[in-house]
């Protein structure tokens, strides 16, 4: 695919959480073959040094495991230390396939801690990119809007509605982000139901178009690239669960998550 073609480019320094493998991985090696200057992240020293191997190029790789509140500060301090980046994408996640409570050292569910309430630490304590960019999901759509209980530690363990909840959290943070930090293009995306270890082999989608769009909204100055507080599909918007728009409901995802991880937004 001659990505050339189909986007205007700008040279820029992007973090990418979660990009030991998967879509994070093959992100970060398109990004890393177009000229861009790509810090990659990993749970643990072992797999951030496999990072560096599947991503020749890349200008670093940060280990730490964002299942841990003190484990993501530390995460947010080291790229801090490394300056400024153009944009971060929050690609890190749990899938839907866990069939009971995995609880963290913090007590709550990997689900929500990874891929709810890290993104929220990383954008609180990381210096300000131009650009942010939340990997969701389309079953997001099924997520519970009343964000009670969010770290399931009283609800009836879901797997399926753990994940749903938490892709909710991740546009509803994007949203938020927009509409506290106008000057920053903050964004979610649905990168498709594809074939990666969370996905499945029989995952449907193309796995090209997932990784083209997060390639797109960390780096091009296309116009429709260059949004605030949407939601894309494919490069495409796309109508997200209206929910995420509501103001009162991202104050209320914002408290939780500060009450959980002791860390404020940024005003």
């Amino acid at each position: 695919m001659d990505v050339t073609k189909t986007r205007k480019k700008i040279m820029s320094r992007i973090f990418i959480t979660g990009s030991a493998d998967g879509l994070g991985k093959m992100t970060a090696q398109l990004l890393v073959a177009e000229g861009h200057k790509v810090v990659l992240h990993a749970r643990d020293n072992r797999r951030a040094n496999d990072a560096m191997e599947a991503t020749p190029g890349a200008e670093g790789a940060i280990a730490g495991d964002l299942s841990a509140i003190k484990e993501t500060v530390k995460v947010a301090e080291r790229a801090n230390a490394l300056g400024v980046f153009d944009a971060v994408i929050h690609n890190a996640g749990v899938g839907y396939r866990e069939h009971k409570r995995i609880a963290t050292v913090d007590g709550l569910a990997s689900v929500f801690a990874v891929n709810g309430l890290a993104p929220y630490i990383l954008t609180c304590l990381m210096t300000r990119p131009k650009r942010l960019i939340y990997v969701s999901s389309g079953l997001h759509r099924q997520g519970n809007p009343s964000l009670d209980d969010i770290a399931w530690q009283n609800r009836p363990w879901s797997g399926f509605n753990a994940y749903a909840d938490s892709k909710l959290y991740n546009v509803i943070l994007a949203f938020a982000v927009a509409r506290k930090w106008p000057g920053i293009f903050s964004n979610a995306l649905d990168p498709g139901w594809v074939a990666t270890k969370m996905g499945g082999p029989g995952a449907p989608d193309n796995m090209e178009d997932g990784i083209e769009t997060q390639a797109w909204l960390a780096t091009s100055n296309d116009d429709e690239a260059m949004a605030n507080g949407q939601y894309f599909y494919h490069k495409k918007f796309r109508v997200p669960n209206p929910s995420a728009a509501k103001a009162g409901i991202q104050e209320k995802f914002l408290e939780e998550c500060r009450r959980f991880s002791g860390v404020s937004f940024p005003v």
